[in-house]
């Protein structure tokens, strides 16, 4: 056992807490979850190891020297992997800052604060780490199985991807910290890590749209133009790429960056991460003082309980950098439309059933807030109003904040194509009202600030919710494309629902 007030020590206790951090996320604080949770893991990996092979059937041995088109894919790859790397380390800062509540208690004690916060935030790379080695391990496993064990050595790209992505999330948020101040920053580090994580996802679609005429990542990056324009095959940018391929100098070279960008992290902010995450916490427990006084409005209940529900949604830092990758991710299928615009292209089969099921998961989300995450439920209920009516103001809340963001995109589709964007607007509907109610069926109270673990309180209502987006997408794309076929996806649809309801815990 190591000795107390140690760097192992202090690992150590991380590392508890990290564990039973993951272990509440996936079983909802019930013990009995514990297996079922692992035996779900197992089915992931073995799942992504068969993706992984099907993906990567006919990819044929590049050797020690690849050509310029390969270092290009391989390259575009793993930033595009180290861009949502980067995010999930802000949000992982992000939560330390405000939601660690042992901050006193570490202050307070006779040891140096600097030891303690380099600790967390190796921790906080760590984790990065090891959720990516989760998603990337099967593709490298089946590309060493096919093409050697020299792929191996991809793992030790993963882990100084990994490093360098904590080392910016934490430079990052330290100065939003410096320049806009502990309060706007909570808000703002959740923008940037959204912004970063769809950054390069998006732009990479946006170029392939523009010189493709295709949503496909590799079509652009396998375009003799993007190829011309990059370096030359000799050039220090490719040495990520070719450590990947097994040159064990330019692995070398890639941790050593990757190794110093951490430490400097380290060196220059865990001294002053102790200050700032006391800022955050202040900030987080504060109680918000009306610095106005206010008239009561004349307003019918309903309007109250809706105006509540949308100033609620509004106010969730969580929630706007969701929303926002919501967003962000709509901006490819809206420039599709907008280059397809009146050439009767078919952009339409693939616009329609990603508006659906990006309005079912954004109602999802919604509705867990605005019904199980209420953090006044007994002030609520003692209300002199009727149950139905805050149940009712609930749903409006949730139906108006998915239309005032899919609107727009609807009313240009409607403009080009006015029966598709009845078959989507419908499927929109249909999409978000399924959604709400597998909400209410299987609502639980809980906080709102358990937003990321709220698929944890039951696995039925997380894959009924699942399967109902992607039935009523499908529908809405067979409609849009003018097919009878429509009809099976849409019983699978009321299926799915029927189900979900015979197994929901609340019959009335």
């Amino acid at each position: 056992m190591s000795a107390p007030a140690t760097f192992p020590w202090f690992a150590r206790h991380e590392f508890r807490l990290a564990w039973r951090d993951w272990l509440s996320m996936m079983t909802a604080g019930k013990s009995g979850r514990l297996r079922v949770a692992a035996l779900a893991l197992a089915s992931f990996v073995v799942f992504m190891h068969f993706i992984a092979f099907l993906a990567l059937r006919n990819v044929a041995d590049m050797g020690l020297n690849p050509d310029k088109t390969t270092l290009v894919v391989i390259t575009g790859c793993a930033l595009l992997a180290w861009s949502l790397m980067v995010s999930q380390a802000m949000e992982s800062v992000t939560r330390a800052f405000y939601t660690r509540s042992d901050l006193d208690l570490i202050l307070s004690s006779p040891i140096a604060a600097r030891k303690v916060f380099s600790v967390r935030i190796v921790t906080m790379a760590l984790g990065t780490v090891l959720m990516a080695a989760l998603l990337a391990g099967p593709f490298i496993h089946v590309l060493a199985i096919r093409l050697g064990a020299r792929w191996l050595a991809a793992y030790g790209v993963v882990i100084s991807m990994g490093a360098a992505a904590a080392a910016l999330a934490v430079a990052l948020t330290v100065a939003l910290f410096r320049a806009i101040g502990p309060k706007r920053t909570r808000l703002a580090a959740q923008i940037v890590a959204a912004v970063i994580g769809a950054a390069f996802v998006i732009g990479l679609q946006v170029a392939a749209i523009l010189s493709q005429g295709t949503l496909s990542r590799f079509a652009f990056l396998q375009s003799e133009t993007l190829v011309a324009l990059a370096p030359d095959v000799t050039s220090l940018a490719w040495w990520p790429a070719r450590a990947m391929l097994g040159d064990w100098q330019a692995l070398a070279a890639v941790v050593a960056a990757s190794s110093m960008l951490l430490g400097a992290a380290i060196f220059f902010f865990s001294a002053r991460f102790g200050e700032h995450a006391i800022a955050a916490a202040g900030v987080a427990n504060a109680r918000v003082r009306q610095t106005r006084s206010a008239a009561f409005s004349n307003a019918s209940p309903k309007r109250a309980l809706r105006r509540k529900e949308w100033m609620l949604l509004r106010r969730d830092p969580w929630l706007v950098s969701q929303t926002l990758m919501q967003i962000l991710y709509l901006l490819p299928p809206a420039l599709m439309l907008w280059r397809g615009y009146g050439d009767g292209s078919g952009v339409y089969a693939v616009l329609v059933p990603v508006l659906v099921m990006a309005a079912g998961q954004l109602a999802g989300g919604l509705a867990w807030l605005a019904i199980s995450g209420e953090d006044a439920p007994d002030l609520v209920a003692t209300a002199p109003v009727p149950a139905s009516f805050l149940v009712r103001a609930k749903v409006e809340g949730v139906l108006g904040a998915v239309g005032v963001v899919f609107a727009p995109l609807l009313a240009a589709l409607a403009l080009i194509a006015p029966f598709q964007a009845l078959a989507a607007a419908a499927g929109m509907a249909i999409a978000v009202v399924a959604a709400t109610l597998i909400q209410l069926w299987f609502r639980s109270q809980a906080k709102r600030s358990q937003f990321r673990r709220r698929h944890t309180s039951s696995r039925v209502a997380t894959f009924a919710e699942a399967f109902s987006s992607i039935a009523w997408a499908a529908t809405a794309a067979l409609a849009a494309s003018e097919s009878l076929l429509a009809v099976a996806p849409a019983l699978v649809g009321i299926g799915v629902l029927i189900v979900a309801r015979a197994m929901s815990p609340r019959k009335g």
